[in-house]
């Protein structure tokens, strides 16, 4: 790995739980880890449970658009998450690879959202403290 390691989180949708991955990453990382999204079938758009979900914690997503997973982006990474992607995720030697079983939140309201979102957010912060990244407070907490 890099002084920056780098985590590619993928989903089918790219519309809910490899976005939270991705969000969680990026703020409790304070930036010091490179992240990616991208889903073997990508949705036209973010789940707007997710996002409020998300909100909830100080992270507003709302700019993210779910995208296509292309071989190059899983090439680039070092850690590669999936979370229900199945055969569609490439595979490479050399990669670690993480499967999350994870409630697929499509269709979900705000309440049944929470607590994939507080799941994720959980396997998120022990993935940063393995890759010796300091975990910093969410923007909720940091304002509290």
């Amino acid at each position: 790995m890099t002084d920056k390691p780098s985590v590619m989180f993928v989903c089918v949708h790219n519309a809910g739980r490899s976005q939270m991955g991705a969000a969680y990453t990026h703020h409790l990382s304070g930036g010091k880890v490179e992240v990616r999204s991208a889903g073997s079938a990508p949705a036209d758009s973010v789940n707007p449970a997710v996002r409020e979900a998300l909100l909830e914690e100080g992270i507003d997503i709302s700019a993210e658009k779910p995208k296509i997973l292309t071989p190059e982006a899983v090439q680039a990474s070092d850690v590669v998450i999936t979370m229900g992607c199945g055969d569609a995720c490439p595979f490479y030697p050399g990669k670690r690879y993480e499967d999350w079983v994870l409630q697929d939140p499509a269709g979900q309201g705000v309440d049944a959202v929470r607590p994939i979102r507080d799941e994720i957010r959980r396997r998120v912060t022990e993935l940063l403290t393995e890759l010796g990244v300091e975990v910093l407070p969410t923007p909720a907490e940091a304002a509290r």
